[in-house]
């Protein structure tokens, strides 16, 4: 059995958990090649269940012309980033389109929901990002919301993605979390700060390579910070694209 690759550590940057790219669980079913960082599908590590209410994040590439057939959720809100090619949603409540690479889906499964996912290209790949995080509230109707992200926006700055109000982004969920990309250029030092006391946040670098509160992250490494207002990141010699993934950290409430 694998052993898997992270370090916790405690300081005035708050508690740092430290998972390195080649940690994460791994499937090649060879029409889907995905990443796991959390325990997902058949792969299992009982330190590694959830991070707060986040409890997916999966690294998936799909094969051209091949997907997910139809299938069903409940009781999660589940977001999906494409950072290449396109995706086919089709859900049950009637939603039926093209997610493309620079756009993000919601989809708050609530009661339930069925729904599939394709790549309708016949000759290119599709990749994406897909986040699973727990709801405030369990058995909440399902809702759908999609748009396209303006890549300037967060060029050396964090651009909001997802968060739970719908003036801030259309892309609105049912939890007290916030979901913010950014691309940086080398040598900066960036702050973000922590949206509601008790949150913590899972920082993924998806490109270059940065220090978070202290922990040095490489391409596709993240960090679980906790018990802390804020993160302190600085870039590395190519800059840096990051992923923020804040949550609350108590889930008594689930």
């Amino acid at each position: 059995m694998k052993t898997t690759l992270h370090t916790d550590t405690h300081s005035p940057a708050g508690t740092v958990a430290v998972h390195k790219a080649e940690s994460r669980g791994h499937a090649d079913h060879g029409w889907l090649n995905a990443r796991h960082s959390f325990s997902f599908a058949n792969w299992y590590d009982p330190a590694r269940i959830h991070f707060g209410a986040l409890r997916v994040l999966n690294d998936d590439t799909i094969a051209a012309g091949k997907g997910f057939g139809t299938h069903p959720h409940d009781n999660m809100e589940i977001i999906t980033l494409v950072t290449e090619g396109t995706l086919k949603h089709t859900d049950s409540m009637g939603n039926e389109g093209l997610i493309k690479a620079g756009e993000v889906q919601v989809m708050s499964a609530g009661t339930g929901v069925l729904h599939s996912e394709f790549n309708p290209d016949p000759q290119h790949r599709t990749r994406l990002f897909q986040i699973w995080i727990f709801p405030r509230r369990r058995n909440e109707a399902p809702r759908y919301a999609q748009t396209t992200l303006d890549p300037q926006a967060r060029e050396n700055r964090f651009q909001a993605i997802a968060s739970p109000d719908a003036t801030e982004t259309p892309t609105w969920i049912g939890q007290d979390a916030w979901l913010h990309l950014g691309r940086f250029a080398a040598g900066r030092t960036e702050r973000y700060a922590i949206k509601k006391p008790g949150n913590g946040v899972y920082a993924m670098v998806v490109a270059g390579s940065a220090t978070v509160n202290g922990a040095q992250l490489s391409e596709r490494d993240a960090a679980g910070v906790s018990e802390t207002d804020q993160l302190t990141i600085q870039t590395g010699p190519d800059g840096a694209e990051l992923l923020l993934i804040e949550v609350p950290m108590d889930l008594n409430n689930h």
